[in-house]
């Protein structure tokens, strides 16, 4: 009794806290093609393309994909029950709309699910006339966490996991005629158990998010003959341009049964490489299986090889895609199976670089990774984006912003994500999802059972999503969530899976094995055998007003102080606003991560930097873009100049600055009156100094005038042809100070930041300061103030070439 009251008491909190519970907006139901969705704190523009009749109802599984398949999405019934009442409700409480997961908005039901509780779905299907003769399959692709299905009142059997598919053959269990009933009931612990869950909690907030129980995936049919393929394994290799690709083709066929397995790969509508091969059991084993043991079904694997020459490598740059078709014949009942795939011919080694350190070698060829880390999170669907398109637009987006890679973390998505990153080039280091299976400070697993599970969950992983050329690493165990045995499991998965790197533990804490050496933050150490990357770093953030799940309790790692422009703590909400100047502000720092990493990996060796976060999630607001994906709060543009690679700073110096050899600045260290940077201010009295001003050994300093004092006021006179202000929005502010610094156009402020840079840099100049420049005599004034470390300022004008 005790334990219930607690937990009408959490759920009242959370009802409270993140909004759920409140009037669902419904659409119409039965044959319904208008929307069906609650009133959530924050939906994405995609949710009113979310129509109630074919909710995702594109092909779910588009490396294996047949014909004859029917989408079972749309509204369900469903129930909420006591876990303990094992038998099936005897009234449902209204629809639910799958493939949304029930705390979702767009489930039309938002309600949490206490681990006290079953979910419990019905619908009705029909199977088509035309399948009459064949094999029927029904696909889950991703149910959480315990699943039990019944079809026409009869028990299918129950599935464990959350982010690997399952599949039921149902011929034995199917009506004559009419319609089919099947029935789901799901169990979900979320974070009272052991299991894998990522990031899901039932107290959301911080870097924990809102759970994901029950049906999260598409439910589908699918027609076979009794000959079929049932898995597709590929392998690609590159040799001095020739491309070989290896299959390994499995299904189920009758054991007395012949087959041919026709493969032939596709560039377009060009045939590069195909083969056949005919199979059929030994007599000796035919003798036992079929004539004493009468067995009806036997599974079947076929080994193939196609080469291509003068192969087209797949990477982010160009993703080339050869088409995959597989044709299996039943000889003996005249049947066949046709399945469409796809291919990417490429090769994931490590080789070294010229100081001996280990490096990515993508293609055979030196690869750098910049990326972001991807949580996968939506306002109105959580683990289950709106709609394809949707899915899509991360991709896209993370193009846009230059990046080549992201980390997903801790979750699996469905295959469709995984098809465009392939389809448009993006690189995916791939997460296990977390759970609590093991003390990462023992590196022992909680219970057998725990370890057993874990393994299961992971080797499904592992199988279905292993065709992608898109997923070039698997990264075991995150920051000792659930971490245990970690030699072992690191090598066992390397076995499985020897095309792709290995990472054991993003983060920490490492083992020595795998071939990766990855943190969180700063830079890991080289080494001669393990490729090193920074997987997370950054975190920087403001609060999109409108666009957020929770203003007032939105936070960031690192924001800044609107009105100093000075780098603070972001921890503790609110977050300031994302206005323009906060847009502006966050892309130059954020570049500038970017661009300490492609001017530091020369010297440490590293292969990928990783940012903090592609997309906002709930109240972490450190995104490039927000939540509803309907704002970039970086501007991509500039954004991507620093992600893609080292900016040489080029151009003419109008005002040189010591990098050019500098020139003379007035200056002083006692403070001036207040109209000191205006254009006609009387500086003859001021000292006059060889630029950089600063102390020495600061990073990225050239000193020409010594200052140590807390602050300096320097002004300097040039000019400017008419030319040149023809092209005046062109103009940019070459600078490096540490620390805070403000600076002056004739008398109109054009640029100003907080904190310190470590080398120099190119910055906007504000629209106001380029409108008071003039033909002639100009007057540039800055005053920069030191807190604490290192000091230095240096300006100049600069010019980019046409």
């Amino acid at each position: 009794m005790l334990a219930m009251k607690l937990w009408i008491i959490l759920n009242v909190f959370l009802l409270t806290a993140f909004g759920f519970g409140k009037e669902p907006l419904l659409g119409q139901e039965s044959g319904d093609t208008g929307q069906f969705s609650a009133r959530g704190p924050l939906r994405t523009r995609w949710a009113d393309q979310v129509l109630a009749e074919r909710p995702r109802c594109e092909h779910p599984r588009p490396q294996l994909a047949r014909e004859d398949w029917i989408c079972l999405n749309g509204l369900w019934d469903y129930a909420i029950q006591a876990r303990n009442q094992l038998t099936q409700p005897s009234q449902y409480q209204g629809k639910i709309l799958v493939p949304f997961p029930v705390e979702s908005s767009l489930s039309g039901v938002m309600r949490p699910l206490s681990p006290a509780e079953s979910l419990w779905y019905r619908r009705q299907f029909e199977v088509p006339e035309s399948w009459k003769n064949k094999r029927v399959l029904l696909h889950f692709d991703g149910v959480d966490w315990e699943t039990r299905v019944w079809l026409n009142g009869r028990s299918l059997g129950t599935h464990r996991g959350g982010y690997d598919a399952f599949c039921f053959d149902i011929t034995e269990l199917l009506r004559q005629d009419g319609p089919q009933e099947l029935v789901v009931a799901v169990w979900d612990p979320t974070d009272t158990f052991w299991q894998l869950r990522g990031k899901q909690s039932l107290r959301p907030g911080g870097c924990s998010y809102s759970a994901c129980s029950g049906i999260w995936q598409t439910v589908w049919l699918e027609a076979v003959p009794a000959a079929f393929v049932e898995d597709l394994a590929i392998r690609t290799e590159l040799r001095e341009g020739q491309g070989r690709v290896y299959l390994k083709v499995a299904g189920r066929m009758p054991p007395d049964h012949s087959i041919r397995l026709w493969a032939e790969l596709r560039d377009g509508e060009t045939s590069v490489a195909s083969q056949v091969v005919s199979y059929q059991i030994a007599p000796a084993v035919k003798q036992n299986l079929v004539d004493f043991y009468r067995a009806e079904s036997t599974y079947f694997s076929i080994d193939m090889q196609l080469t291509v020459d003068s192969a087209k490598p797949w990477s982010p740059e160009e993703p080339h895609l050869y088409d995959l078709l597989l044709e299996l014949t039943d000889e003996t009942a005249g049947t066949s199976d046709s399945v469409r795939s796809y291919v990417g011919i490429r090769e994931v080694t490590i080789g070294q670089d010229s100081r001996g350190r280990a490096q990515l070698l993508l293609n055979g060829k030196p690869y750098v990774l910049v990326g972001a880390l991807d949580q996968g999170y939506w306002p109105d669907g959580i683990y289950t984006a709106p709609t394809d398109e949707a899915l899509r637009f991360d991709i896209e987006a993370a193009k846009k912003l230059g990046l080549n890679a992201v980390r997903k973390h801790v979750k699996v998505e469905p295959q469709r994500w995984y098809y465009w990153c392939d389809r448009l080039g993006l690189l995916v280091l791939q997460d296990f999802p977390s759970g609590d299976a093991g003390d990462a400070r023992t590196d022992r697993a909680r219970s057998p059972e725990a370890a057993a599970q874990w393994e299961t969950e992971v080797r499904q992983i592992l199988r279905q999503f292993g065709n992608h050329p898109s997923i070039i690493m698997w990264i075991v165990f995150n920051e000792g969530w659930g971490q245990f045995d970690t030699l072992r499991n690191a090598e066992w998965v390397k076995q499985i899976d020897p095309t792709r790197l290995v990472d054991e533990a993003s983060g920490f804490p490492w083992h020595g094995g795998g071939d990766v050496i990855d943190s969180h933050g700063g830079v890991p150490p080289s080494d001669a055998k393990r490729i090193s990357i920074t997987s997370e770093d950054g975190g920087w953030g403001a609060c999109a007003v409108g666009h957020s799940w929770n203003e007032t309790s939105a936070w960031a790692y690192r924001t800044y102080e609107p009105q100093t422009w000075r780098p603070v703590e972001g921890m503790q909400p609110p977050l300031p606003p994302l206005t323009e100047d906060a847009r502006d502000w966050l892309t130059r720092w954020i570049r500038r991560m970017y661009q300490a990493f492609w001017r530091q990996r020369e010297n440490d060796g590293r292969s990928g930097y990783f940012y903090t976060q592609l997309v906002d999630v709930e109240t972490e607001c450190n995104g490039l873009l927000t939540y509803d994906r309907a704002i970039f709060k970086v501007k991509p543009e500039v954004l991507r100049s620093g992600v893609v690679g080292l900016c040489v700073l080029s151009g003419d110096e109008l005002l040189s600055t010591a990098r050019r050899g500098g020139g003379v600045w007035r200056y002083t260290t006692q403070e001036p009156s207040a109209n000191w940077f205006q254009p006609d201010f009387d500086d003859s009295t001021w000292a006059q100094g060889t630029a950089g001003f600063g102390r020495r050994g600061t990073p990225g300093a050239i000193i020409g005038t010594e200052w140590t004092t807390k602050q300096i006021w320097l002004r300097r006179e040039f000019h400017l042809p008419a030319e040149v202000l023809i092209r005046r929005e062109q103009l940019r502010l070459r600078i490096h100070h540490d620390e805070d610094v403000r600076v002056y156009l004739n008398g109109v402020e054009a640029f100003r930041e907080s904190g310190f840079l470590t080398d120099y840099d190119d910055v906007a100049i504000t629209p106001e300061a380029l409108a008071a420049l003039q033909p002639g005599r100009n007057v540039i004034a800055i005053t920069c103030q030191q807190t604490e470390g290192g000091q230095y300022i240096d300006a100049g004008l600069v010019l980019p070439s046409e």
